[in-house]
């Protein structure tokens, strides 16, 4: 799974990095979008990447309300 890393954002988990990656081909093959094997987004419409981003987020968020609906359900 090629990445471009030109990224400026830093994880606070850097071991979080593969899950995330795992996460975007999850996320875009439910949308049914193709991400390019070289890593390489040029190519891709705003609108695909942007999609794939925005359900990373909403993902994002669910897992952390699950988490803290656990603890404090205790």
């Amino acid at each position: 799974m090629p990445s471009n890393k030109r990224s400026s954002n830093t994880l606070v988990v850097p071991q979080a990095s593969a899950a995330l990656e795992q996460l975007k081909y999850e996320v875009a093959q439910e949308l049914g979008i193709q991400i390019p094997q070289d890593g390489y987004y040029g190519y891709m419409a705003t609108r695909d990447t942007g999609a794939i981003g925005g359900y990373i987020t909403r993902r994002l968020v669910q897992i952390a309300e699950e988490q803290l609906a656990g603890r404090f359900a205790r």
